[in-house]
C-alpha cells in the first residue's frame, strides 16, 4: 500500500478541515487523491455499530441514493451502519470515503481489509491522522469522529442507542459549524433514542433523502446518476419496467412476457440487490 502524507500547510491540506477545532497537524491518505472528491457534495454518514434491521434498511435507502447522485459518502469503517454506508456507496457505482483511528498499515478493524481495498478501487479514499506503525489507543477512535465530520458538509446519523459513539461525532459536527440529521425511530426502541434525542435538540429530522437533497442544496434536477445495473437480462427487463410505472407482479409478468415464477425470482434478485423495494399487495416500487 502506497501511503502518502499532507502537512497542515501544505497548499493540498483540505481546506475544509484547516479552520476546525483541533484540526489535525498531518494526514496519511491511500487511493484517489482528496482534489479528486474535495469539491463535491459530502456527507458524512455514521451511527450504530449494533444495527438494526430498521437501521440497515433506512441506511442503505439514503445511502444509495445520495451515492447515485454523486454525492460522496464519508464514515469510519467501523462495523454496523459506517460499513453498511460503505458497502452501500459502492453498489451504487458511488465514491466513498473512509477515515481510520490506526495507521493506514493495520486496517482497523481487520475483517473489514476487503472492503478498504474496495473503497481505493472505486476511487475513494482511506485517510488517517496517525503515521504508519503507531500505536493505537482508544481516544483515536473517538478522535477520528471529528475528521468524518470536518471533511463533510453535513452529518446523517440514521440509527444510534443513547450512549452510540456517532452521538460525539454529532458534538464534533456541532462545534464545526456543521449541520446534523437524524433519522427518528420507533420510541420503544432502544436503537433509537440517540437519534430521537438529537432531533429534540434541534438536529433535523430526516425522513426521506429529500430532506438530505435540501440540506445540501441540491435540487429534484441534479439526481440523474441511476444505480448502475448488475443482473439478469429478465431482471433487467422487469426492473426497466417498474421504472417506467409498472408495480403489480401480474402486470410486469405480462408486459415483460415471462412466466409468473420467472418474475417472481427476478423480483426477489432486484430486491435483494437494491434495486427495488415492495409496496405491499404485491406492488414494487424502484428505489
Amino acid at each position: 500500500m502506497n501511503v502518502n502524507s499532507l502537512k497542515h500547510d501544505d497548499s493540498d491540506y483540505p481546506q475544509i478541515l484547516k479552520n476546525i477545532p483541533d484540526a489535525p497537524k498531518q494526514l496519511f491518505w491511500t487511493g484517489s487523491p482528496m482534489s479528486e472528491w474535495l469539491d463535491c457534495p459530502k456527507v458524512a454518514i455514521v451511527g450504530s455499530r449494533k444495527a438494526s434491521a430498521y437501521g440497515r434498511q433506512v441506511t442503505t435507502e439514503i445511502t444509495g441514493q445520495l451515492a447515485r447522485t454523486g454525492v460522496i459518502i464519508i464514515s469510519g469503517l467501523a462495523y454496523g451502519i459506517d460499513s453498511i454506508a460503505h458497502q452501500v456507496a459502492l453498489e451504487a457505482g458511488g465514491r466513498t470515503v473512509a477515515v481510520l483511528p490506526t495507521g493506514l498499515d493495520k486496517i482497523y478493524p481487520a475483517a473489514h481489509q476487503n472492503l478498504a481495498r474496495q473503497i481505493t478501487d472505486s476511487g475513494g479514499t482511506l485517510i488517517s491522522e496517525y503515521a504508519p506503525g503507531s500505536e493505537v489507543f482508544k481516544l483515536n477512535f473517538i478522535a477520528r469522529n471529528r475528521i468524518v465530520s470536518g471533511l463533510s458538509d453535513a452529518l446523517l446519523i440514521t440509527a444510534a442507542a443513547i450512549n452510540s459513539g456517532s452521538l460525539h461525532t454529532a458534538q464534533f459536527a456541532l462545534a464545526q459549524g456543521k449541520t446534523v440529521m437524524a433519522v427518528p425511530g420507533n420510541i420503544t426502541s432502544p436503537g433509537s433514542v440517540g437519534c430521537n434525542n438529537l432531533i429534540k435538540s434541534g438536529a433535523v429530522p430526516v425522513t426521506d433523502v429529500d430532506d438530505v437533497f435540501f440540506t445540501l442544496n441540491i435540487k429534484s434536477t441534479d439526481k440523474i446518476r441511476p444505480k448502475p445495473f448488475r443482473g439478469s437480462g429478465d431482471e433487467e427487463k422487469v426492473l426497466q419496467l417498474i421504472r417506467q410505472g409498472l408495480s403489480a407482479q401480474e402486470d410486469l409478468a405480462q408486459a415483460a412476457g415471462l412466466t409468473g415464477p420467472v418474475v417472481a425470482s427476478a423480483l426477489t434478485m432486484l430486491e435483494i440487490s437494491g434495486y427495488i423495494r415492495p409496496a405491499g399487495g404485491g406492488q414494487w416500487l424502484a428505489v
